[in-house]
């Protein structure tokens, strides 16, 4: 046994150099793979990493994002987690069908993702929701209560309180869609809309990638795009309404939730983080010095938080 124990040392020594013992080190390339399945005749493209077996973490992007956004994320938590992350309909690499047979409601958002979580066999999760996550992803726990084994929060409003004064125009557009439609949409399609919900109000411009905006209102110009964000957007006044469903669900299921707010957000005020304790006191808060897309400027913090987190609620995970 000790002789087996000195070659294994000798040859790991044969690989360093310096000295130091040879390390594998987590990789977008090693531990991701990209796929594609067909769900109610909708190609549906995802992101996944880890081993089946461990506990699945079901990450849900925001606007105008994709899984793309989980890129730097789950190379730092697939060693112990297996991780998925889809694009909705309309969205990243899944098929954008025209919205003359495709009706873009959140709703339906929600019944495709759904599906595609039965369509891979995922019986539980920990939900991670960032934006337009967050409608989709408590559509999700309503539905299906027993499968959500905790809630990672990222900039994502369930109370009144959590939309700032650029929520106005945006509720008058609810009100009255065909008088504004013109002032809402062209902006929140645009390129400046793309990068200022990135930098937002942050001192480090400097720290933010322009290939995120960018490849975002790439996204974003293709043909039938407008016409979709506008008909989903007009649709987000259903998030609104239903609220008081969403704080119901959480103070009777009380999950255990981790709450990563990005404090540069333009959007979403930073009341909408603590508001959470109401109805979840036992929630744990995290104020962080980032944005709307936290993930850009601070994917370290974030994930050793979330695996502590995970570590004190699903004890499975290591």
């Amino acid at each position: 046994m000790i002789k087996k124990r000195l070659t294994a040392v000798t040859a790991a020594l044969a690989l360093s150099a310096g000295g130091a013992l040879a390390q594998t080190v987590p990789s977008i390339g090693s531990t991701t793979t990209y796929r594609t399945i067909a769900v109610e005749g909708i190609n549906v493209f995802y992101r996944e990493a880890g081993p089946a077996g461990a506990p699945t973490l079901l990450l849900l992007h925001g606007y105008p994002s994709s899984s793309r956004m989980f890129d730097s994320l789950m190379p730092l938590l697939a060693d112990r987690f297996h991780v998925v992350a889809p694009d909705y309909p309309g969205f990243g690499y899944s098929d954008a069908p025209s919205p003359t047979i495709f009706a873009y409601t959140f709703d339906h958002l929600a019944a495709i993702v759904d599906k595609f979580t039965e369509a891979l066999a995922l019986k539980s999760y920990v939900l991670y929701l960032q934006d337009y996550g967050g409608p989709i992803g408590f559509r999700l726990a309503l539905r299906h209560p027993e499968r959500v084994q905790a809630m990672v929060i990222q900039n994502v409003v369930a109370y009144d309180e959590g939309l700032g004064p650029a929520w106005e125009p945006r509720r008058a557009y609810w009100k009255d869609r065909a008088a504004y439609e013109q002032k809402v949409i062209p902006g929140f399609t645009s390129l400046a809309g793309a990068k200022e919900r990135h930098i937002g109000t942050s001192p480090h411009p400097e720290r933010y990638n322009p290939d995120d905006w960018t490849g975002e209102f790439a996204l974003l110009s293709r043909p039938g795009q407008t016409q979709i964000q506008a008909d989903l957007f007009y649709d987000y006044q259903s998030n609104v309404a239903a609220y008081p469903s969403w704080q119901a669900w959480l103070r009777q299921h009380q999950p255990a939730m981790l709450v990563v707010w990005g404090k540069y957000d333009p959007s979403f005020a930073v009341a909408g983080a603590s508001a959470y304790q109401r109805d979840v006191p036992e929630a744990e808060i995290h104020i962080l010095d980032a944005g709307h897309f936290a993930l850009d400027e601070a994917v370290d913090q974030i994930a050793t938080l979330m695996r502590a987190f995970l570590a004190k609620h699903l004890p499975t995970s290591g």
